[in-house]
C-alpha cells in the first residue's frame, strides 16, 4: 500500500536548470528546494527531509568543496537522521571521503544519471524510515537507541536519537550536563556506534589532575623531560590512536594546555614533553563538562577557538529530576543489577520506596541513584526494599504525594506549557514541537486545564 503522503526530499543545487530537472525526475516525492547554504537552513527550521540530495559546490565556493561541506553540517546538526547525499562534478577522492566522514550518507559523481541518483535517493529514504520504525520500536519497549542507557523519558529518548546519529560522523562531541548525568556513558555508546569501535577508547579527567601533571598525561614525555621522567612514555592522545578520546571536564583544562590542546585539534599532530619529533594521531574526540563553556568564553576562562573545535555538535542531558519517570525505572534495573552482583534477596521496590525515589531531587543524579541503591541492597533483609532502606533524608514519606503517573502528568504539562511559550500561542506550531497533532494538543490542554493565556505573547489560533 503506497503511502498516504509522498515523503520529502530536498534539493541543494545552486544551478536552477539542473535543480528543475532533478525536482521534475523525483515526482513521488514532495521535493523542496534550496540554492545554498542560507536557504537550505531556512526549509530545515520547518522541515525534517528523510534525505538530502546536495550539490558540493555552492556559492560562495561553487568551485571548491567548502560550502558544501559547511552546508553537511548544519543539516546534520538540525536533522541528524537526515540521510545527505552529496553530488559533484569536482573528481578529488578527498572530497568524497571528507564528506563522508563528516556524516553523508553517499557520494555521486555528476554528470547526473536520473536512473542511478533515484536508485540512490530511494534507497536511503527506505533506510531512513527502517531506522524510524526501530527507534519507534525502541521507544514503545521502553529502551534507547545507546548501548548501555536506560530510559523511558521523552526528551531522553531524542538525544539518544540524536548520539546515536552524530556517532556515524566525525564530528567533535560536547556533552553538557551535571555530575552524575550519565556523560561518560553517552561517550562510550558514541565510541561503540562508531567506525572506530574497533579502537581504543580513552578517558582523562581533566578536573582530578595537577596542571603540571596533565601535560605529561595528555601527550605523553620522553625519558629525562624533567625529574623521575625514567623512560619514555606516551600518553593519552596517542593511547586512543585509531579510537576515541574522551576528555572528562574540560572546562577545568588549564589555559597554557588549551592552547596545546587546540593545536593538536588543527594539525593532528603532538610533541611528547621532552621531544621534537612531532606525531601524527589519528583519534575522535568526545569532551564533557558540568560548565557553561560559552560563558566561560566570554569571560575568557576558556578560549571560545577551542569551543568551537569541541563542540561541534553539543548534547545538554538533562538532569535526573527533571525526568522523574526515569528514577524508577533505572532504580528497578539496578536493583537486579545489585542484587545479582552482591547475591542478596531484594527482588522489587515497594510503593513507598517508588514514592520517595520520584519525591527526591536527586541533586547527585544517577550516580547518586547508584549509590544509593547499592548501599541500600547490601543491607537489605527483605527481598523488596522500602523508603527506610533507601535512607534519603526523610523519616516519613506520603505515597499519594508524587504518584509515578503524578509525575508524568507533571512532566507532560510542564512540556505543553513550555510549547505553547515558544509557539506564541499557535497551537499548529506547538504540535510540531511536541511532535503531534493538533487535536491531541487541544485535548491535552483540556486534561491539563491549560488556556491559551499561558502564551507569554498574544495568542494566535490557526
Amino acid at each position: 500500500m503506497a503511502e498516504l503522503t509522498p515523503p520529502k526530499l530536498l534539493l541543494v543545487e545552486d544551478d536552477p536548470g539542473l535543480r528543475r530537472q532533478l525536482a521534475w525526475a523525483f515526482d513521488d516525492y514532495e521535493v523542496l528546494t534550496a540554492e545554498d547554504r542560507v536557504s537550505a537552513e531556512k526549509v530545515l527550521e520547518t522541515e525534517r527531509p528523510p534525505v538530502v540530495l546536495m550539490d558540493l559546490g555552492l556559492p560562495p565556493d561553487p568551485d571548491g568543496p567548502s560550502e558544501g561541506l559547511a552546508t553537511l553540517q548544519s543539516v546534520l546538526r538540525a536533522s541528524p537522521a537526515t540521510k545527505v547525499i552529496i553530488m559533484s562534478g569536482q573528481t578529488e577522492r578527498d572530497y568524497a571521503l571528507k564528506a563522508v566522514a563528516l556524516g553523508a550518507y553517499d557520494f555521486y559523481q555528476k554528470p547526473i544519471d536520473v536512473d542511478e541518483i533515484k536508485l540512490i535517493v530511494d534507497r536511503a529514504q527506505r533506510l531512513f524510515k527502517l531506522e524510524e520504525e526501530n527507534r519507534g520500536l525502541l521507544r514503545r519497549s521502553g529502551g534507547s537507541t545507546l548501548p548501555g542507557v536506560v530510559t523511558s523519558n521523552p526528551e531522553m529518548l531524542k538525544i539518544c536519537d540524536e548520539v546515536a546519529m552524530l556517532a556515524a560522523s566525525s564530528v567533535t562531541i560536547l556533552l553538557n550536563g551535571e555530575s552524575g548525568t550519565g556523560k561518560e556513558l553517552l561517550a562510550q555508546a558514541i565510541h561503540k556506534l562508531s567506525a572506530r569501535a574497533g579502537g581504543p577508547f580513552v578517558a582523562i579527567n581533566c578536573a582530578a589532575i595537577p596542571e603540571q601533571l596533565l601535560e605529561s598525561e595528555l601527550f605523553g614525555h620522553e625519558k629525562g623531560a624533567f625529574t623521575g621522567a625514567i623512560k619514555t612514555t606516551i600518553g593519552k592522545v596517542e593511547q586512543a590512536d585509531g579510537g576515541t578520546l574522551f576528555l572528562d571536564e574540560i572546562g577545568d583544562m588549564p589555559a597554557s594546555l588549551q592552547a596545546k590542546l587546540l593545536r593538536f585539534l588543527q594539525e593532528r599532530v603532538i610533541e611528547r614533553v621532552g621531544g621534537r619529533k612531532q606525531i601524527s594521531v589519528d583519534i575522535r574526540v568526545v569532551s564533557a563538562t558540568n560548565q557553561d563553556l560559552m560563558a566561560l568564553a566570554e569571560t575568557g576562562g576558556f578560549r571560545s577557538d577551542l569551543y568551537y573545535r569541541v563542540g561541534e555538535a553539543v548534547i545538554s542531558i538533562p538532569p535526573l529530576r527533571e525526568r522523574l519517570e526515569d528514577a524508577v525505572y533505572i532504580a528497578n534495573r539496578l536493583l537486579r543489577q545489585y542484587a545479582e552482583e552482591l547475591d542478596r534477596p531484594p527482588r522489587g521496590l515497594s510503593s513507598d520506596a517508588m514514592a520517595a525515589i520520584v519525591s527526591h531531587q536527586w541533586p547527585g543524579n544517577v550516580r547518586e541513584l547508584q549509590n544509593c541503591l547499592k548501599r541500600a541492597v547490601a543491607g537489605a533483609t527483605s527481598p523488596i526494599l522500602k523508603a527506610a532502606d533507601l535512607r534519603l533524608g526523610t523519616t516519613e514519606v506520603d505515597e499519594s504525594a508524587l504518584t509515578l503517573r503524578q509525575a508524568r502528568d507533571r512532566a507532560e504539562k510542564a512540556a505543553i506549557r513550555q510549547a505553547l511559550a515558544i509557539a506564541k500561542g499557535n497551537i499548529s506550531e506547538a504540535a510540531r514541537l511536541l511532535d503531534t497533532s493538533r487535536p491531541t494538543v487541544y485535548q491535552l490542554m483540556k486534561q491539563h486545564d491549560i488556556s491559551l493565556e499561558d502564551a507569554p505573547t498574544e495568542a494566535v489560533e490557526v
